[in-house]
């Protein structure tokens, strides 16, 4: 439950940039991807999916239950579900390659994590491109916040371009900067914490 509510946590941590929330949830899914097995990062998402679907308040936006999951911002939850355990097997890859815990990580360590944690992330930014290009396509006041959020950010080179980067671009900057870097520095203090009381014992070495 630490994850789901650190996933939660983020989620409301948020101020909006037009229409789409700008979160730290990224965060609590990566610390959670980084803390726990691929199966049960995967199992951490769906119980977080589970509470939005019967209407628990643990979205970013305004649109509770199944709604939540089906809007225009969907894509990135469901994204969740195939990023978390991706992340998960990543780091663990390249921790064991390194012989690495993740309470005892190096700078350049930390800074191929983050590295990793990114790719990992990148079918979340798939899926919330392509549900928030579907809305769009069909609501004219997405299309025009998304042309006018990429002419304002220099972006602007066609209706494609400025779908990613209303979509994705805007929020990559701080998802890696902030949400992934913090995530990882995070996940070794928590690691070492919870595997001292023998939680998580061996995971966070991947023993």
């Amino acid at each position: 439950m630490f994850t789901v509510s650190a996933i939660a946590l983020g989620a409301w941590i948020r101020f909006n940039i037009g229409p789409i929330p700008y979160t730290m949830q990224n965060f609590g899914v990566v610390l959670a991807s980084l803390l726990l097995d691929p199966k049960r990062a995967v199992t951490a998402i769906a119980l977080y999916l589970a509470m939005i679907a019967i209407g628990v308040p643990v979205t970013a936006g305004s649109a509770l239950g199944p709604y939540a999951l089906l809007g225009y911002t969907a894509g990135y939850l469901w994204g969740f579900l195939v990023s978390a355990p991706l992340v998960s097997v990543l780091v663990r890859i390249y921790l064991r390659a390194r012989n690495k815990c993740l309470d005892r990580l190096k700078p350049g360590d930390v800074a191929m994590s983050v590295i990793l944690v990114t790719i990992g992330m990148l079918p979340t930014y798939l899926l919330g491109y392509i549900v928030f290009r579907y809305y769009a396509l069909l609501t004219p006041q997405l299309l025009n916040w998304a042309t006018a959020a990429a002419t304002f950010a220099g972006f602007y080179g066609g209706r494609e371009l400025a779908l990613l980067t209303a979509s994705v671009l805007l929020f990559l900057p701080q998802d890696v900067l902030v949400d992934h870097l913090l995530a990882v520095l995070v996940a070794g203090k928590v690691c070492s914490y919870l595997e001292s009381k023998g939680v998580l014992a061996g995971e966070c070495c991947n023993r």
